[in-house]
């Protein structure tokens, strides 16, 4: 295994401690705030990776994100280390799921309440089962019997619904065999070090080994140049001039 491999595994390892920790920490720990920062940035790269999917719905690209950020937030509060399940499985789905509750509150053409949306859902359903069972369309007493809800709060649903102007995510495209939920892609999560796989480590290999750590332990171990010349027993100095060459080096390799 490379170093620069070696480097990759030892952060996500530093990650999966920052996680235990603060499951550890009681909610009133002072330092619990700052540690949840700490690992809401360490895996913004996973928010920025989902709300991809999303663009070009309507919606800016960086609100889309700050959606994904607070479902972020809410895995990191939720996750327990102890199930044998890695946070990016975990925070997944609650990433995307905030993501997609924004759009559908977003895709009401009039803003009307939560709980006609949730009662929206309720009656929809209803009508489904009831059409369904009775071969005909319910009347909005059999609608109210079937949910619980008032024959007032009935009517004021079905009202609300004409606000409803645009497609669902569970909605069908123009090919009806499936939803254009359906046609969004799985995480790959091989795909996460692609660019780290395919491009970086040629050009780290065809540095000699001193030079190559140094580059490892500088942008992957995020070590300073005083760090660095400690750990190896040469000067800062040297380090810089180490560190220059190699990076001129390796954009030479790349350019050509």
């Amino acid at each position: 295994m490379s170093s620069a491999e070696d480097a990759l595994l030892a952060k996500r390892e530093g990650e999966r401690a920052m996680l235990r920790e603060f499951a550890a920490m009681s909610l009133d720990d002072p330092r619990r705030a700052a540690l949840r920062e700490r690992i809401v940035t360490s895996h913004l790269a996973l928010v920025v990776a989902m709300s991809q999917r999303f663009r070009d719905r309507g919606e800016p690209l960086d609100d889309i994100i700050q959606v994904g950020n607070e479902g972020l937030i809410k895995a990191v509060d939720r996750f327990d280390p102890d199930r044998g399940v890695e946070f990016s499985t975990f925070a997944t789905p609650t990433i995307i799921g905030e993501i997609k509750r924004h759009f559908r509150d977003r895709l009401w053409a009039v803003r009307v309440p939560r709980r006609l949306q949730e009662m929206r859902m309720q009656v929809n359903r209803a009508t489904e089962e009831l059409t369904s069972t009775i071969g005909r369309s319910p009347t909005v007493r059999e609608i109210a019997e079937h949910t619980g809800l008032s024959e007032d709060d009935v009517l004021d649903t079905l009202e609300s619904s004409q606000a409803y102007a645009t497609l669902s995510l569970d909605g069908g495209d123009d090919d009806e065999s499936m939803s254009i939920g359906n046609t969004i892609g799985e995480e790959d999560a091989s795909l996460e070090y692609v660019e780290v796989r395919e491009t970086v480590m040629p050009l780290l290999n065809s540095l000699p080994a001193r030079e190559r750590r140094i580059v490892v332990m500088r942008f992957f171990e995020n070590k300073t140049q005083s760090e660095i010349a400690t750990e190896l027993g040469i000067s800062q100095m040297h380090v810089s001039r180490l560190l220059a060459r190699s990076l001129d080096q390796m954009r030479t390799t790349m350019e050509s």
